[in-house]
């Protein structure tokens, strides 16, 4: 396997028409690309992995010598693969057809060597027409984690580029179902691939309001004084869907949504926010950082969690109702749970980490409780917390809640808002989704956005105790309505630690 690297050259001040400025269009003469989609037939690779190699096509941030070729078990005509994919291909209709003849598909087995082999003579064979000494292929895994051994076992020994370009692999979460799973994953691809070439997504990772965050916090010099247990009484990190698992419940039983969300989107969240300033901008640098910091986050103690399934009525069927779940079933669709950081800069204040399905609206958000006044001049009046709320989704924003004089003759306080609302503040705003900024960073080599195995290991060392002491008590989660914010529980155990929710306040750029 190749260790050459490579770097992608930008054409300053030349952007295309498709898209905002800020994007900067790639050279087209780098290197020819062949990206393999595998699991090409599966949802993520339609609704996620085609739709956001076409954004950067529409950007220009495709070499211009580009193919793309789906890999799965299941017999399609091409046609028909290209039907199945382009619905959920937005743009020109023109641009979709030019994207759409850079794809190809074919059909193979993903534990024989026969079909790998046989497929490396097809991707030869595309490649030749380029006529280039080098060529670089990207293996994105859009596949179930129960077959990534199998498949990287495949692309290992028939699909990797002896030399003149990179093999890079992708490999999509989740990365195990615990400690030792995990462990076992790491090791077995550590055999077959050097960790320069393993890119392991957490998609979170590439959300835009994700990125500001260190600029949010380290190029203002007005938070970092406030950032610390002194001045803030807890942070919560809350992600919110309004949806059931609508026909996925087979695969989502497999893994719940601690595993599903707390310990990879939330956790990744949480280190930013939480962190040491880094070194520097580096993809290492910052991930020393976030390592650090894990490893002051005491184990999450069951006494301070809870778990909760959602309940359907007479028009939305519940967890239990959905296909592939088993009727007995108890496995959490809702989790919240408090975390301590045992360093000198949030040792006693808690982070509360809260995550669900069904819920009664979709959002995603840092929410920074600061501590009341140490006064008593408004003690008459109803003092709410300071806020800086972090919206991740959908809406990105941020705004910071304080109290004003109402206007009139009277001394009344009012709580109100400082607001950063994208799409008001952003002339055009056009927002990459989050796979394109991630399979970009992978074609470059930048593994800034991505998971590094150590950092994956602390992350399981802190859930696993949790996990284990459910699955041996048989824990069996509250139940809480479709539509509703979750069980009652979880605002006790916020309550409990010390956030007070306003309930008389309504962000003005709130979804609902």
């Amino acid at each position: 396997m190749s260790s050459q690297s490579h770097v992608v050259h930008y054409a300053p001040g030349h952007t295309s028409p498709t898209h905002n400025a800020s994007f900067t269009q790639v050279a087209q003469d780098l290197t020819p690309l062949t990206v393999v989609v595998l699991g090409a037939s599966g949802d993520l690779a339609k609704k996620k992995t085609y739709p956001a190699l076409f954004g950067l096509y529409l950007r220009n941030l495709l070499p211009k010598n580009t193919i793309i070729y789906g890999y799965a078990r299941s017999h399609m005509e091409l046609n028909d693969f290209k039907k199945r994919i382009s619905s959920y291909l937005k743009g020109d209709e023109s641009k979709k057809q030019e994207f759409l003849s850079m794809c190809f598909y074919h059909s193979g087995k993903y534990d024989e060597k026969a079909s790998y082999d046989q497929f490396s003579e097809i991707l030869k064979k595309s490649e030749e027409k380029w006529n280039s000494t080098s060529v670089n292929r990207l293996f994105y895994m859009a596949i179930p984690p129960s077959i990534f051994l199998e498949v990287s076992k495949g692309i290992h020994d028939s699909l990797i580029l002896k030399s003149g370009g990179w093999s890079r692999i992708v490999v999509e979460k989740p990365f195990g179902k615990d400690l030792d799973s995990s462990r076992h994953l790491v090791t077995s691809l550590k055999k077959l691939f050097m960790e320069k070439d393993l890119f392991r997504i957490d998609h979170y990772l590439g959300k835009e309001m994700v990125q500001n965050l260190m600029v949010l916090r380290f190029a203002n010099s007005v938070f970092e004084p406030l950032w610390n247990k002194q001045h803030i009484s807890s942070i919560t990190i809350t992600f919110k869907e309004n949806i059931g698992t609508e026909g996925r419940g087979g695969y989502f039983d497999e893994f719940g949504i601690i595993r599903d969300v707390m310990q990879n989107h939330l956790m990744q969240v949480l280190s930013l926010v939480a962190m040491e300033p880094p070194v520097s901008m580096s993809a290492d640098d910052i991930t020393n950082e976030k390592v650090r910091l894990l490893r002051c986050i005491q184990p999450v103690r069951l006494d301070e969690t809870v778990f909760g399934q959602y309940l359907g009525n007479d028009k939305i069927p519940g967890y239990l109702d959905d296909e592939g779940v088993p009727k007995d079933s108890i496995t959490p669709t809702y989790a919240a749970a408090v975390f301590w950081v045992n360093n000198p800069r949030w040792r006693g204040m808690p982070f509360i980490l809260k995550c669900g399905k069904a819920l009664d609206e979709r959002k995603t958000e840092v929410r920074i409780q600061f501590k009341a006044p140490e006064n008593f001049l408004f003690k008459d009046q109803d003092i709410t917390r300071n806020e800086l709320v972090m919206r991740i989704q959908p809406g990105e924003a941020v705004y910071l809640k304080l109290l004003t004089k109402k206007p009139g003759l009277e001394n009344t306080i009012e709580q109100t808002e400082l607001d950063l609302s994208y799409k008001n503040r952003f002339e055009n705003l056009d927002l990459p989704d989050a796979y394109e900024r991630l399979i970009l960073d992978s074609i470059k080599g930048d593994h800034n956005l991505f998971v590094r195995d150590d950092e994956l290991d602390i992350a399981w060392q802190i859930f696993t105790p949790l996990l284990e002491q459910m699955e041996k008590r048989h824990l069996k989660p509250e139940p809480y309505e479709f539509g509703s914010r979750g069980p009652k529980s979880a605002d006790e155990l916020s309550k409990r630690f010390g956030f007070q929710r306003s309930t008389g306040y309504k962000w003005p750029g709130t979804s609902k």
